[in-house]
Parts: C-alpha cells; structure tokens; sequence
C-alpha cells in the first residue's frame, strides 16, 4: 500500500469496529475497548492492543482477527503491539457494547465499579450483601444471585434470577 493510497486512521478504527470479540461475538473489539490506539508510523500501521487480562486466552486469536481484517483492506506493513499499561478495564467498553452485551444475554458491568474498588465495596454494603446488586438481562428484576465467581469465560460470574429462573453471565469488573 503506497503512502498516497494508505487509510487514515478514522477509517481503520470503522474497519476494527467490524472485528467481533471471540468470546462474545455480538460486541466488536472496539465496544469492548481494547483497541486503545491506532496509527501509522512511517509506511507501518500500527495498532495497539491492550488485553482484558494479561492471560486471557483469546489474545492471539484476537490478534488474527485484527490482522486478517486489516489485510483484508489492503495493509501489507502492519505491526500489533500489546500494552499492559494502564490495564484494561470494563469501564472501556462503550455504551453501545453494554447494550449490545444486554442484549445477548450477559449483565455488563456496573458503570464506574472497575475504577474504584472502595465504590464497588459500598455499593455492596449499602445492597446488605457482599456481591453487587446485578439485574437480570432477560427480565431486569434485581432479584438475582451469584452461583459461581466464574462463568463460562474467566472475564464472566455465572448469576440466576430468581424472579425468572433464568441463568446468566455477568461481564465481571475488572
């Protein structure tokens, strides 16, 4: 791709906005945040990940995924670099993507919890329990309880509604 021809950046962000989560198909990489930059560095696209968690196993598969996709675009010099820092946290995922995780079935996460464990603490103290108040995604009662700290990914608890009966995922907060 010659310099003249190459993408600004604005339109690489649409084009990841494209990418599905692996785990979570239905929220893009960039609803889930964890694309934090994208730039060109002389005739190299560069894009900056950071992971959920240093040890989430869909990292390598996201990182295809971005890859491929860009490639598919027309970017032959590419480069992915992984940040760590600041680590990520669920107070990236954007409006769209937690309505987008409601939608699918998965409680996301309480705004403004990941960023402040002592908020996370009174919440739960003033909700007369040691987990948060976490409302069902299918039927919205607060009327729920924690069955597992993990679901069926290590980001997610496993919850059921006792109103409906329904089991579901909560996006934890990280």
């Amino acid at each position: 791709m010659s310099t003249a021809a190459r993408p600004d950046p604005e339109m690489v962000w649409h084009w990841l906005a494209q990418v599905p989560d692996p785990e979570i198909p239905v929220i893009s990489l960039t609803d889930l945040g964890i694309i934090r930059d994208v730039s060109w560095q002389d005739d190299t696209l560069v894009v900056t990940v950071t992971p959920t968690y240093s040890g989430c196993p869909a990292t390598s598969v996201i990182n295809l995924d971005i890859e491929a996709a860009l490639r598919a675009h027309g970017v032959e010099k590419l480069r992915l670099e992984r940040r760590l820092s600041p680590p990520w946290t669920t107070d990236w995922i954007s409006a769209e993507g937690r309505e987008k995780l409601r939608a699918y079935g998965i409680a996301p996460p309480i705004d403004g919890t990941a960023a402040d464990g002592r908020l996370q603490g009174r919440i739960s103290r003033l909700a007369g329990t040691s987990n948060l108040v976490i409302a069902c995604p299918r039927c919205g009662s607060t009327h729920t309880e924690k069955i597992s700290q993990f679901g069926s990914t290590p980001c997610k608890a496993s919850y059921r509604c006792t109103a409906c009966l329904e089991p579901f995922d909560y996006f934890k907060c990280i």
